[in-house]
């Protein structure tokens, strides 16, 4: 029968915070349990990998977060590409919502940099749907909405938000650096 005392492994071997160590290892180096009394298993926590430390405080799933953005920038960019050359395809539709949301979220998002993780995720939502929402009501206002026409001033305000955050940004470090 095996046995996970703590299936997180934050606590040691007494119930305190720390990793758990075996004190005789039954397995090969970086293995995850230990062989405990009567023959049951042992948790010790999660080990790196021999060829690939891990770093202190960083997890492996932290080295993800750039593939996943990578990913999701081009999910975005082939959405927007499909839509504006008009390209009949069954993943024009999601690929070009995709782009609608996460074009100005991520846009509002970098205007943002003062706010924690959470705040500023949430704000960035809820700033993607108001500029959608702003720029669908002024081209329907002004008898011009095309699909065509509403991903291109999406993707113009977006440049111009990530613009202005970026020149925002680069004017306070050059105001630090002539006050020091």
């Amino acid at each position: 029968m095996q046995s996970f005392t703590d299936p997180t492994g934050l606590t040691g071997p007494s119930g305190t915070p720390g990793t758990s160590i075996p004190s005789n290892p039954s397995g090969p180096p970086g293995s995850t349990a230990s062989s405990g009394p009567a023959g049951t298993a042992r948790h010790t926590g999660p080990t790196a990998a021999p060829d690939r430390p891990v770093a202190a405080g960083r997890s492996p799933a932290g080295d993800s977060l750039p593939v996943v953005a990578g990913a999701a920038t081009a999910i975005a960019g082939v959405g927007a590409v499909l839509a504006l050359a008009d390209i009949g395809s069954p993943l024009r539709a999601p690929f070009t919502l995709f782009f609608l949301l996460v074009a100005p979220a991520c846009a509002v998002g970098a205007a943002l940099r003062g706010l924690d993780p959470l705040s500023r995720s949430v704000v960035a939502a809820g700033g993607a749907v108001a500029v959608d929402m702003l720029v669908a009501q002024a081209m329907l206002a002004l008898h011009a909405w095309t699909v065509r026409g509403g991903v291109a001033v999406i993707a113009a305000v977006s440049l111009l938000l990530f613009l202005l955050a970026h020149v925002r940004r680069h004017r306070g470090r050059a105001a630090k650096s002539r006050a020091s």
